[in-house]
């Protein structure tokens, strides 16, 4: 990597993962800034590449999530996917796998997903908001969202997907930048930077409240019926 790319990559609390672990280095497209403010930050990670930006993540230091983490949860499934799944922050299950949606909420998400013809592997692709487990799983700060707030953005940008579902209200909140209640972000289509959204409720969440999970089958069926929709629109 050029040292100058390198130099601003650390100075900026992105220290490549491959520097940590004597592994492969990230491309080496050119920089054409040496600022460091958090304007600076976001328009490097707008650039990245998927190999620079899966390199990025897991070498972040720029809030101090880094310090408590096991490893950053970056994301998986289809990196082409039509629909992409948007949960919270990681917790201890994610944390120490180094994978969104595992344990019991996993496993309730993909029969989720499956009731609606999707597998997650295949044809989603899931991420979160925050790529790092908070404490105890208490909610984000603003800085730790600020910080990684870039991150998510290019991972949407990078997916191009034509509909996004938003698990669980602090998910809905951070990505439609209101204080709204789930339930009335429910039943519509919202916008993520040009990207239809459809609020529901987090699995982990339905996990202890049953009977919500009716309601959770509303919404799929509501994004199951805006992406036929979407996809009706595109070939009209």
């Amino acid at each position: 990597m050029n040292p100058r790319r390198l130099a601003m990559l650390e100075e900026m609390g992105l220290t490549p993962v491959w520097r940590l672990r004597a592994a492969a280095p990230v491309s080496d497209a050119p920089v054409t800034t040496s600022d460091d403010t958090p304007d600076a930050r976001e328009a490097l990670i707008a650039r990245m590449s998927w190999q620079e930006l899966s390199e990025a993540v897991p070498g972040c230091t720029a809030c101090s999530l880094c310090k408590t983490r096991k490893q950053a949860v970056y994301g998986v499934g289809n990196a082409k996917a039509d629909w992409m799944i948007i949960g919270e922050a990681p917790g201890a299950e994610e944390d120490a796998r180094g994978e969104p949606f595992v344990g019991q909420a996993g496993r309730l998400l993909d029969n989720m997903l499956a009731a609606i013809g999707l597998d997650r592997q295949q044809h989603v692709y899931i991420a979160n908001v925050l790529k790092c487990r908070p404490p105890g799983n208490r909610n984000p700060e603003a800085e730790e969202i600020a910080r990684c707030a870039p991150f998510l953005a290019r991972q949407v940008e990078l997916v191009q997907p034509k509909l996004i579902i938003a698990m669980g209200r602090f998910a809905a909140q951070t990505l439609l930048g209101s204080g709204a209640s789930i339930a009335s972000m429910r039943g519509k289509r919202h916008d993520y930077n040009g990207v239809p959204l459809i609020v529901t409720y987090h699995p982990a969440y339905l996990l202890r409240t049953l009977a919500d999970k009716a309601r959770a089958w509303e919404d799929l069926c509501f994004a199951r019926a805006t992406m036929k929709e979407l996809c009706a629109a595109e070939t009209a």
